[in-house]
């Protein structure tokens, strides 16, 4: 099959996936106990007024039309107003995804580093004190509920210590000119350096926090796919001709197990975007995590579903881009 059948074929069968996770989400939240006007409204809204909002909303039109009236929207780039503000739900997850998209790379980054180069050296001294002392960390951090994490960093370096501040994400005196939304990227370009310093402050917690839940995870992949690859002939031979360590290690066993690693890491990186919830309400980070909380709250269809297709899309996005990037690397994976 070649490169492009192959792209085709995997953007088809993605489109019947996000079909059916909308149709999922779009007849849940039309099931669950509550009604999204009373929400607004109060309990003591007079009949009327309930009953005009109900027709504004659409609310009260058969379920079928409602689901079909939404799919429309979706299929003309409309995410649905916001029932709570009035305001495009595309616009305010606008406003709200450069802090997760944020606090996403830099957890990111730091899973990465912690994983890559510690499951790296865990499986070259296979069974020795390093490799053990990794297996507990993985095992441990993956165990360990990231909010409850989250609580206790915020209580030893936030409460005890008063290192870093507890939640938020810029302090009120920042005087950086905000452009992209990026405030690490904001404060470099408008070169405020002590900016940069209190948006790092900030953000050190929680990406920390997301950051070593997700490593457990690559620290896993990697150690066990190097442990297996140190195991095949050619880096036996490669070890046996004496070359350095650095050049085995990560030339010819990492470098060869990094097909699967990469496919993980991609897909962990789309669902850290979208996972971010819990640690986002922990820390008061104004990213789309807490953004969903509130609504669901508020029982916001328009915005919970936009929200989720959002989310939806941009792991669909990303593990398209992951096979592809597979297929240009390794050609069997198109058979």
């Amino acid at each position: 099959m070649s490169l492009k059948s192959y792209i085709i074929t995997r953007i088809i069968l993605a489109l019947p996936m996000i079909f059916i996770l909308l149709a999922v989400i779009f007849f849940i939240l039309r099931i669950i106990p509550g009604d999204p006007v009373l929400a607004i409204l109060g309990g003591k809204a007079p009949i009327e007024v309930i009953q005009q909002k109900r027709h504004e909303l659409g609310l009260d039109k058969p379920v079928l039309i409602q689901f079909f009236d939404y799919i429309k929207g979706i299929m003309t780039g409309n995410l649905g107003t916001s029932t709570l503000t009035n305001r495009p739900v595309f616009e305010e997850l606008k406003d709200r995804f450069p802090a997760t998209l944020e606090l996403t790379i830099f957890s990111f980054l730091i899973a990465l580093i912690i994983g890559l180069f510690w499951g790296a050296e865990s499986a070259w001294r296979k069974d020795e004190g390093l490799d053990i002392v990794a297996r507990v960390y993985s095992l441990l951090l993956y165990a360990i509920p990231v909010f409850w994490f989250g609580l206790i960093l915020q209580l030893v370096f936030a409460s005890y210590l008063r290192w870093l501040p507890v939640g938020g994400r810029i302090p009120a005196s920042a005087e950086f000119k905000i452009v992209t939304g990026l405030y690490v990227l904001d404060a470099i370009l408008s070169k405020d350096w002590h900016g940069l310093i209190d948006v790092f402050r900030y953000l050190a917690l929680p990406s920390i926090t997301l950051g070593m839940v997700i490593s457990s995870v690559f620290l896993r992949m990697v150690r066990n796919n190097t442990v297996l690859m140190l195991s095949k002939d050619f880096v036996k031979a490669a070890r046996a001709r004496g070359l350095r360590k650095k050049i085995v290690l990560y030339g010819h066993a990492v470098r060869n197990a990094f097909v699967p690693i990469f496919t993980i890491m991609g897909m962990e990186f789309a669902i850290l975007l979208a996972g971010a919830i819990l640690t986002e309400t922990t820390f008061s980070w104004p990213g789309i995590g807490s953004y969903l909380v509130m609504k669901i709250r508020y029982r916001d269809f328009p915005a919970i579903q936009g929200t989720i297709v959002f989310f939806a899309l941009f792991i669909v996005i990303i593990s398209i881009i992951i096979d592809i990037v597979n297929a240009l690397v390794d050609p069997r994976v198109r058979y």
